[in-house]
């Protein structure tokens, strides 16, 4: 059974960090219902769902994604980029290591955010960004490079993270909104989308894509293709730089 790590929102969502965006009000209960809904949408496929300890105190704690990253059955604890992040680590580290799944951690000096993190097969593309560095990316290579994985650094200047920039479609193919990626051409396989929110998507299986409603040029390219769509409002969630990865982290047994 595939398992779904989640928190839900903080009611300081609003005060969140911010890097390219300029600060719009966010309506917190309807992050909370927004949120709620992206959860239904694995639970009714079958997904098991595993909650993370509130962190309320946490403005961006909702975004999961950028705390743990699961690279088969290693579980890498970030090192938040930003020092006002660093407050998720610990009940993180807590839902994990009750899974039972092995854990490893980026330390000082290194930081690495898993927004940062695009795995496409046996390749883990690293955004070297504003939140993830040189060291933790060193780190991560010594971590997966003995377990067969092949590391490999993107610069990241535009966007939050790499996955705000590009995600991959279950047959590989690496997609991103053009003017948000800096270099296309890094990726053996890339394709533009339309639309800057439908940049991200969530592989529920290698049939099944999971995106923002914000995005449907893009979805309607995606069925074209033979994907099956799943469609859900994350609005509130991309005032905050956030987008349909970040709000989960997929554990696949």
């Amino acid at each position: 059974m595939s398992r779904l790590l989640v928190r839900r929102p903080s009611p300081l969502l609003a005060e969140g960090e911010l890097t390219h965006l300029d600060r719009v009000p966010v309506d917190a209960d309807l992050a909370l219902r927004q949120w709620r809904e992206y959860v239904d949408a694995f639970r009714s496929r079958g997904w098991e769902i595993i909650e993370i300890d509130p962190a309320d105190g946490q403005p961006d704690g909702v975004f999961v994604e950028d705390a743990v990253v699961m690279f088969g059955d290693l579980a890498v604890l970030c090192r938040a980029g930003a020092a006002s992040r660093r407050g998720e680590a610990d009940s993180v580290r807590a839902a994990v290591s009750a899974s039972g799944i092995e854990l490893a951690e980026i330390v000082e000096p290194g930081t690495l955010d898993g927004g940062d993190v695009l795995k496409v097969g046996r390749t883990v593309y690293v955004g070297a960004s504003s939140r993830t560095n040189a060291a933790g990316i060193a780190q991560l290579r010594e971590m997966l490079e003995a377990r067969g994985w092949d590391v490999r650094e993107i610069p990241v200047t535009k966007v939050l993270h790499l996955k705000s920039g590009v995600t991959a479609l279950p047959d590989g193919t690496v997609i991103g909104f053009g003017p948000l990626v800096d270099d296309p051409a890094l990726f053996p396989k890339f394709e533009g989308v339309p639309e800057e929110h439908g940049t991200a998507v969530v592989v529920l299986d290698e049939s099944t894509v999971l995106m923002s409603s914000d995005a449907p040029e893009t979805a309607a390219a995606h069925r074209s293709r033979g994907f099956d769509v799943v469609t859900v409002d994350v609005s509130e969630f991309e005032k905050l730089e956030g987008c349909v990865t970040c709000l989960s982290v997929r554990v696949r047994d």
